[in-house]
């Protein structure tokens, strides 16, 4: 198979520039990462505004970071569209703006280290090896070596992460028994999230991570890798997804359309609420510096919803997504 992110080495950091420096956190810092996969939609925004206020109101900075890890996903011109949205909302982040694609030998540099550890190994499973097992690897079963093999992070047998989500309380994960060896490079040669998340974080200083639930689960492999390479380990915060009647993410339907950052402030109110925040001390705010100043300074985290919300159920915000916060929104049927 040709690799399609870049040649794979199982050692190529002996010339790399060590920047375990940068790595170590000087003050608090959240972070909005999102994946070039389209125009930023209502969920996706929820998690960007709600990670902005938690820092902004605690005093912390806000680093950006774009998710193109994965060029098979990437769309071409989504990077940007994203980050003028959240130019024109008023969400600016701290420092340059960090691209995943452009971070490849600071993931080998941790794959070189966990491979020396005895924490990674190189594996020629492929899905189908792996399917009479639910796609979980306890052992390798490969039928054949492959000419580009993955890289696996090793979970022993046994292996529970707990932690404390400080939305949605306390988390346990039995990470062998319902993940397995994980992988971090590959079979074409791309990084895997996990480990591109986990060195990213560490290298932006990342404090507390405040994103959507539906990386919830990732949490456990994620603290297994910090705790491998030695790396801090953030305060997680886990906000509420945005379903459809049906119990859908909104991604995948009516969120899927661009939010209109054209007309900010009526996009903020909407997310404010939904956020579970007073609506009462936005009132009377027009402008968007002044929306934000308030915003910043009545943000209170117990007051964030401990579960996801269900568009078109309930009292407003959750009864709709109004056409202020859309682009061509949906007609009603």
């Amino acid at each position: 198979m040709h690799a399609i992110c870049g040649d794979f080495s199982l050692n190529s950091s002996s010339n790399l520039k060590d920047d375990s420096a940068s790595m170590a956190p000087t003050a608090h810092y959240g972070r909005f990462a999102p994946s070039p996969t389209g125009p930023l939609h209502a969920g996706s925004l929820l998690a960007a505004f709600g990670s902005w206020l938690h820092a902004r109101h605690g005093g912390a900075g806000w680093r950006l970071r774009v998710e193109d890890v994965d060029p098979p996903r990437t769309v071409a011109g989504a990077a940007a569209a994203q980050l003028r949205t959240l130019h024109h909302v008023g969400l600016h982040g701290d420092g340059a703006v960090m691209w995943q694609s452009q971070r490849g030998p600071a993931y080998q540099q941790a794959l070189d280290t966990l491979l020396l550890r005895g924490h990674a190994f190189i594996c020629h499973c492929s899905r189908s090896d792996l399917a009479g097992n639910g796609g979980i690897h306890h052992a390798c079963v490969a039928r054949a070596p492959r000419p580009d093999p993955a890289v696996r992070f090793r979970v022993p047998p046994g292996t529970r992460i707990a932690f404390d989500d400080s939305v949605r309380g306390s988390q346990s994960q039995e990470v062998h028994a319902t993940v397995g060896d994980f992988v971090l490079r590959r079979a074409d040669g791309c990084w895997a999230y996990q480990l591109a998340v986990v060195v990213d974080d560490a290298a932006q200083g990342v404090t507390e991570v405040v994103r959507g639930a539906d990386l919830l689960d990732s949490t456990a492999r994620q603290i297994l890798l910090q705790q491998a390479l030695g790396l801090p380990v953030p305060r997680y915060w886990h906000l509420p997804l945005l379903l459809d009647a049906p119990g859908h993410k909104l991604s995948k339907s009516l969120a899927a359309l661009p939010v209109d950052s054209s007309r900010p402030v009526p996009v903020l109110r909407q997310l404010w609420q939904l956020l579970g925040q007073a609506p009462t001390a936005l009132d009377g705010i027009d402008a968007l510096p002044a929306l934000l100043a308030a915003a910043r300074q009545a943000f209170d985290p117990t007051r964030l919803p401990r579960s996801d919300i269900l568009i078109g159920a309930g009292p407003p915000p959750a009864g709709a997504l109004s056409a202020p916060m859309l682009q061509n929104p949906l007609s009603p049927t």
